[in-house]
């Protein structure tokens, strides 16, 4: 009988290979689905309002129960992730996206379009959670940063995708045909997924030892393709922790600095990036030029990923984190000061430095450094949380946004990311770890 698999041990000294790019693939195409539906709502709600199927507060309200489903679904699937498993987790959650998506295309009226949005982001919520965990769990460390930070480049990817998709679709023919593409395509990925193995790790920690043992001698077989492999280096053990631990530190600081991060880029994007078209629209643009607008500057959100997926391994996470926020705080301060109808070259060029800051961000926090801070056996849980956390509270920031909007304006909302911005500073200064270079079991034990 199997006693030790080393399954963490085993997985980080092998070579890249097919194995590699087809679970980043089987993982990533699903992840682009819910990038894409992430940011669909910007054109759609402002389509939807320009043609009396809304109101200005029902939007704030689709936008709200929105985050309120990202909020339980996150919840829900890292307790369900850490229980049954990363595979049949991320199987269900697909499933309920993309069956709900395609109902929201054919809602009659805005408080049905809610309502299926709201299911949507019970599998948008959960979808997060568990596809950069279940990731961070099968790549090594000298380019896990690299991994996931492209992984949320394909997320992110979906941004530009979406702006396209809305300039060329919805003056044309509405926005129900952004939903039927969502639909379609999540549905026919959640097909393609059942290959999607579990992850060893996650076995060992469930005293599975069989069934990760021979799922390692497989992952071995393929990623050696006949040639010998590196020697298993194995690290000192690790204890095991429970959910109680999350409560005391060291793990209670990470919970702080991986909730307080998720807060701050939710926020940044929920409660600013997500709302470009609307705000173009109040400074007197057409929604042909607002959606033109947007496109140029959701380019911005891929050479940020780019660039986060080179800092985190290069520079490191903490560093790029606090760079990254630094030039936020200065772009954001200079963005407030002008006007997209009479200054278009300057909101457009520094508001490309703002979005790509803002995305070296979200691809370090979203995809690589919040789940790596907790160990395995409650890095669903943990993680879930956190993202909790975020989500809870994107569901208040569109009526803050929308009420700084109507006293303050575009400067008003830029200020609220700037002192979110600042204190995230503090935090990961303080508190944060630097898992660069470093295997998961020993990034659970680093002091810093």
């Amino acid at each position: 009988m199997v006693t030790a698999v080393n399954a963490g041990a085993r997985l980080d000294r092998l070579p890249i290979s097919s194995f590699h790019y087809r679970i980043f693939w089987l993982v990533g195409a699903g992840m682009f689905f819910d990038g894409y539906d992430l940011y669909v709502a910007g054109g759609v709600l402002a389509s939807a309002l320009q043609t009396k199927f809304s109101t200005v507060p029902q939007n704030l309200q689709f936008i709200s129960l929105t985050f309120v489903g990202m909020t339980l679904g996150a919840l829900i699937t890292g307790f369900v992730g850490d229980k049954y498993g990363r595979r049949f987790t991320y199987q269900v959650n697909l499933l309920i996206f993309g069956l709900a998506s395609l109902a929201a295309a054919f809602a009659q009226d805005i408080n049905q379009l809610i309502a299926c949005r709201f299911v949507q982001g019970l599998g948008l919520g959960a979808e997060i959670v568990v596809g950069y965990s279940t990731l961070s769990e099968f790549v090594p460390p000298k380019t896990r940063g690299r991994w996931l930070s492209m992984m949320v480049f394909i997320v992110v990817a979906g941004f530009p995708v979406t702006a396209l998709l809305g300039y060329l679709i919805i003056p044309a023919f509405g926005w129900r045909p952004m939903f039927i593409l969502a639909g379609v395509g999540s549905l026919i990925v959640w097909y393609l997924r059942k290959n999607l193995p579990e992850s060893p790790r996650w076995l060992e920690s469930q005293g599975r030892t069989e069934e990760a043992e021979a799922l390692m001698q497989a992952i071995e077989k393929e990623s050696a393709a006949g040639k010998p492999l590196p020697p298993v280096v194995v690290p000192a053990p690790v204890p095991q922790v429970t959910a109680s631990d999350m409560l005391r530190p060291p793990l209670l600081q990470r919970m702080i600095v991986g909730s307080w991060v998720l807060i701050t880029v939710n926020t940044l994007i929920f409660g600013f990036v997500l709302f470009l078209p609307q705000f173009f629209l109040r400074q007197g643009l057409t929604i042909a030029n607002s959606l033109a607008y947007t496109l140029v500057l959701s380019i911005a959100s891929l050479v940020g990923c780019a660039l986060g997926a080179y800092l985190s391994d290069a520079v490191g996470r903490r560093w790029s984190i606090i760079g990254a926020s630094i030039v936020t705080i200065v772009s954001g301060f200079i963005y407030a000061r002008f006007d997209a109808a009479s200054d278009p070259a300057i909101v457009l060029s520094v508001g490309f430095v703002l979005i790509a800051a803002i995305y070296i961000q979200t691809a370090i926090l979203f995809g690589v450094y919040t789940p790596e801070l907790f160990p395995t056996e409650i890095r669903l849980r943990a993680n879930g949380i956190c993202n909790t956390l975020g989500r809870a509270a994107t569901v208040v920031s569109p009526f803050i946004v929308g009420s700084l909007m109507a006293s303050y304006k575009l400067p008003g909302v830029l200020w609220l990311m700037i002192g979110l911005v600042i204190v995230q500073i503090v935090v990961v200064w303080a508190w944060g770890v630097e898992p660069r270079n470093r295997g998961l079991e020993d990034v659970a034990t680093a002091k810093a």
